[in-house]
This record gives C-alpha cells, structure tokens and sequence, in this order.
C-alpha cells in the first residue's frame, strides 16, 4: 500500500499493506488490478521498545454535572445534535482522491504476492520493517516505481476508445457508401428517364406535324362535303315544301270526293237510280242492302261518339270497402312462405301478376304479348288476351273486376272485357312504350305512364285523352290512383317520385332521395305510406301526410323490379333482380328471403287473405308460395 511520504509508518500500516488491504494507487483498484489478492500467513515481528503515546478520546456522551444544570444551555445542546444528526442524514459528496502513485515497497509485495513467493514475502517484510523501525531506512529516499500497469490499462482504454471510434467511422463511412449508390441509381434513373420523355417528346412532336398535314389534306374535301350538304338541305326544304302543299292538295281532294260521294248516295238511294242511269225504281239486293246498313252503323256510331260528352271527377268520394279497400288481416304477419306450385304460363318472362278483385283468380302479363286469366289454385287458364303488337308490360282491374285495362310495348293501352276476353278499346297517344298503366277508383278514368317521360289521363266514356302529364325528365316507369281519390303517384328513372292532381293535370309536389332510377312506387293500402324501389335495390318508404322519407333499406345491389304491399300494410315484398323475393317487418324492421326463383324475378303479389305470394320470373313461370 502506498503511503504519503514524511508520515510514520505503523506496524498495523505495514500489516495491511502486507496483506493488500490497502487502496491502490492510481484510481479504481478493481479496474487495475491485474490478479486476485488472496490472504495469506504473515509473520508480525514484536513491537519495539519505543514507547507508543496515544491520544485521548473524548466521550461525546458526557453527562451535565450536578449543580451546573442549565435550560437554557440543554435547549442549545439538543438543538446541536438535531443539527449533527441532520447532517448526517445528508449525502455526503467526498471529493475524488489524489492520485499517488506507487511506491517502491507496494510494487515488490504485490510483485511478490502475484508471483506466489511467499517466504520471499515474508523475509522481505521481516527486514524491510525491522530497518524502518530502527531508521536505517528512510522511505524518502526509497522514492516512487512507475506504474507500469496502470499506464498499460489507460492504454489499453484509449485503444479500446479508438477501435470503438473507427468502427463507428466505418459504419459511418459504409451508410455514406451506401447513400452515394442509391443517389447515382437514381440519378441514373431520372437521367433514363428524362431521355426517355425527351424522346417521347420529339415522336409526339413528329405525329403532331403529320397530323398538321394530315388535316390540310382533309380541308379541301370538307369544304366540298358543305357545299353538298347546304344544297341538299335546300333540296330538302324545297321537298318538304313540295310535300306539304301535295298533302294539302290530297285532303282538299279527298274531302270534296267525300262530299261528292255522301250527295251521290242520297240522291241515289231517294230515286233508285240503276247503272243504266234510269230514274225508275230498283228493288235492293241483298250486297246494297248489308253495305247500306253497315254505312247507317257506321254514321251513328260516330254521331255517338260525336255526343258522348267527358267524364266529371268525382269530387266528394268516400271510400268503400268493396271498390277501393282490400279487407283487412287482422292475424299476425305471415313470413315463413315456402314454395309450393310453379304455373308454366308463358314462353317469354313474366312482366306483371294481378289478383281479381273479389275473385280466386289472377291475372299474367308477359313479352309473349298475352296476358291469360288463371283459375286459382289449380292453375287452370280461364281466358287469354290477344291482340297486342308487341311485349305487354302492366296490366289493371276495373275497381269492379269486370274490366281489364293492359300497356303494352307497342304504345297502347287496350281495355278488355272479362267475360268474353274481348278487347273493347284501344288507347293510342303515346310516343314511345307504355310502362304502366291504373284505374281511377271511379272506374270512369285510366292513367298510363310512357317511356316518352309523359303520363296521359284517359277518358273510358269520351274515348279521349283528356290530360298529358309533363315533368319528368327521363322515362315515367310506373303510376298508380291514390286509393279513393284524384291523386297520381308516379316513379320516374330521373330518380323522382311526383304528385299529381288528375282534374287539372299539373304536378303538385315531388319527391327526390333515391340515386338511382325508380322503377316501381305504390301506396298501403290505407294510402298513408309510399314504398318505392330503385335500379340498385334500395327501397324507400315516404310518410305521405308529410311528404317525407321514413326509411330506407338497401338489400342490392340487385335491382328491385317491383314492390307490393299485403292486405293489413304491415308486410313489404320486394322483387328482385338476384330472382330473391325480399318481405320486408314494416313493425320489426327485420327482412326476410324467398329463395326459389333460378333467375331475375320481375314482379310479385299477395292474396287478399295474405296466406299466399305469386311471384314471375324472367323463364315465363309463376311461382306460389304458401
């Protein structure tokens, strides 16, 4: 162990330096130290002669002698040991320790101790000490031994600082190597590319200027192409011009033959006159006689029609439970149908199904251009309807049942009365396909919606179109009478529901939510909601007091073809494109799934009781569900 010069050197210092119990010179001990110590025998010579004089400790815990007893001065003296034990208490911070280096006798005994020479040690201790203790020695003179190791671990530390900085510079270095690549790569890249759009350039350049000359080629053969179409449209107008005055001259013509004719005739008839030009009597054969009575026919069915006055809309109408209202189900709601009968009716899909009125009979429209009566619930066909040119598209009854009114793709409405099958009237107006058509509770009036995006009002009795529904600005896909009322609701595929007053024809308010094309809309029975549906399967319901959506629900994206409401208004029943008949809690929310069609289901309906479903499909079947 070292120790500072100039100070005694007690046997117990010489012990523990023997024994290295000492702090090493130089800093940590742990971190020079290049061995274990470990303890080993040691001889303690005798102490010297020399008398030793040690010093008095005082006793802190002195007692205040009798007589001597003082508040004031027991106060001071508690107060200063709460002080020192205060302080105590406190971390101490003790300065760093000078370092000094080793001396010449530390050197050998740790030399010693590491090589394992313990007699060597002891001799060595033995003298050493003995000649200390008499001053033969002077440890001044002795002087210091370098500390070899501890230069060597500050060495080694700055190495180890060094290798651990050049690694870091390394990996400095590689990142930076690294970086310089992927910035040439793409610069690289960009300059390629940039070559590349340069290129680019000047081709689309070079096209420009063919292009240019291509067009300067053409404008010759433009100029020639106007002037032939300026005097075709001259030719045109002079044509039309040519043409309007030969269908003037045409009807002047024909209506003087007319006159003519109708004068010939009676004077003919009045006198008998024969070919031969005699004014004598000639009896009528049976030919002058059955054109004679098919002329008279004739002249009075127009002089009827010419009377027949327009029909009056009802004013006060009271609903009733016969004509207008379906008889109410009060049993709870039906969902769970199961598919129980398919009818094979048709060759073309099926385009609409109507349940009679009071009959156990339905109705079916197809693009076959038939519709056909069937007997319920065998299936029987009662009666077909022929007479359309082309796909039937709706079909309606008479509030009675008696009647039957059909739209049809040819752009007719036809009605047709149901106890012979016959068609009894056509209605023709409309520009383009009829979508739809329906009876005025009245049964004096039917309305028809077109592809033409009109809608027309037609009088049964005068046998006219009495109104022309404009507004919508797309095709007009359904309409139906509010129950017992001069109210029409109509969906439209500009994505609006409109409100129409029938006795005047205009438009009295119009509803927009959907985004997509409505293909059908009816009112409940009790005519308080709207449902409607969309080309994407989101079906609506409308509060009609307040003209306001209540909800909606998607279940597409299939389309929703049709929607109908059961008897009590409580059920919703969806068509839908997938061939999935969707039913709809009105009270629950919940939605409910008919699977059974193979393909697009276009149309479906309740029975009166509410205990079946009929529903037609694009195979030209109808499909009960029971």
């Amino acid at each position: 162990m070292a120790a500072q010069q100039g100070v005694p050197t007690s046997p117990l210092r010489a012990l523990e330096e023997a024994l290295g119990m000492g702090s090493a010179a130089g800093g940590d001990a742990s971190d020079m130290a290049e061995g274990t110590y470990y303890l080993e025998q040691v001889t303690i010579t005798e102490p010297s002669e020399d008398d030793y004089e040690y010093e008095e400790i005082p006793d802190d815990n002195f007692s205040i002698p009798e007589g001597e007893e003082d508040l004031a001065k027991a106060i001071q003296m508690v107060q200063e040991q709460d002080t020192d034990t205060q302080i105590l208490e406190q971390k101490t911070v003790l300065p760093s320790k000078h370092v000094v280096p080793e001396v010449i006798e530390d050197f050998l005994c740790n030399f010693l101790i590491k090589m394992g020479m313990t007699r060597t040690l002891d001799c060595f201790q033995s003298e050493w000490y003995e000649l200390i203790q008499k001053g033969v020695t002077k440890l001044k003179e002795v002087g210091d031994v370098p500390d070899v190791y501890t230069q060597n671990m500050v060495l080694e530390n700055e190495n180890r600082n060094l290798k651990k900085d050049l690694k870091h510079w390394k990996q400095a270095a590689d990142k930076a190597r690294e970086d310089l690549l992927k910035t040439q790569k793409e610069r690289d890249f960009h300059r390629m590319h940039h070559k590349r759009v340069i290129q680019e350039k000047n081709k689309l350049i070079n096209e420009l200027k063919g292009m240019k000359l291509h067009y300067a080629s053409y404008e010759p053969t433009i100029r020639v192409l106007l002037e032939k179409h300026h005097t075709l449209l001259r030719q045109k107008m002079l044509t039309s011009m040519e043409r309007d005055r030969a269908v003037e001259q045409v009807k002047r013509l024909s209506k003087q033959l007319k006159h003519i004719g109708k004068g010939y005739l009676e004077h003919g008839e009045q006198l008998g006159i024969d070919h031969a030009g005699r004014g004598e009597f000639v009896p009528e054969g049976p030919t002058q006689r059955g054109l004679r009575e098919a002329r008279e026919q004739y002249k009075s069915k127009i002089r009827m029609k010419d009377n027949r006055k327009d029909s009056e809309f009802p004013t006060d109408m009271q609903p009733s439970p016969d004509l207008c209202l379906p008889t109410g189900n009060d049993s709870p709601a039906k969902f769970d149908y199961q598919l129980s009968t398919i009818f094979r009716l048709h060759d073309l899909p099926v385009s609409c199904i109507l349940m009679h009125p009071s009959k156990d009979m339905l109705i079916s429209c197809s693009e076959d251009r038939l519709w056909k009566a069937v007997e319920l619930p065998k299936g029987n066909v009662l009666l077909t309807g022929t007479g359309h040119t082309d796909w039937l598209s709706n079909c309606c009854f008479h509030p009675s049942g008696n009647m039957l009114a059909t739209s049809s793709g040819d752009t007719t409405v036809k009605l047709w009365n149901m106890t012979s099958g016959n068609c009894t009237l056509t209605f023709e107006g409309h520009k383009h396909a009829v979508w739809s058509c329906t009876w005025h509770s009245c049964g004096d009036f039917v309305a028809s919606s077109s592809l033409d995006t009109t809608s027309k009002i037609w009088d049964v009795n005068s046998e006219r179109c009495r109104y022309t529904l404009y507004g919508h600005t797309d095709s007009v896909n359904s309409i139906e009478f509010f129950p017992c009322s001069n109210t029409l609701l109509t969906a439209s595929a500009d994505k609006s529901l409109s409100i129409w007053d029938a006795r005047t024809g205009k438009c009295e308010q119009s509803l927009y939510g959907h985004m997509h094309s409505i293909n059908d809309a009816t009112f409940t029975p009790k005519g308080h909601m709207i449902a409607s549906c969309d080309s994407c399967g989101v079906t609506k319901l409308w509060d009609f007091r307040k003209l306001l959506p209540i909800v909606s629900i998607d279940v597409g994206p299939s389309p929703g073809n049709e929607v109908n409401f059961d008897s009590s208004g409580r059920v919703l029943a969806q068509a839908s494109g997938s061939g999935v008949i969707h039913l709809l809690d009105l009270q629950s929310g919940q939605i409910y799934k008919l699977v059974g069609h193979e393909n697009e289901a276009h149309t479906v309906v309740f029975s009166h009781d509410g205990e079946s479903l009929f529903s037609g499909g694009c195979d030209g079947t109808v499909r009960v569900w029971t």
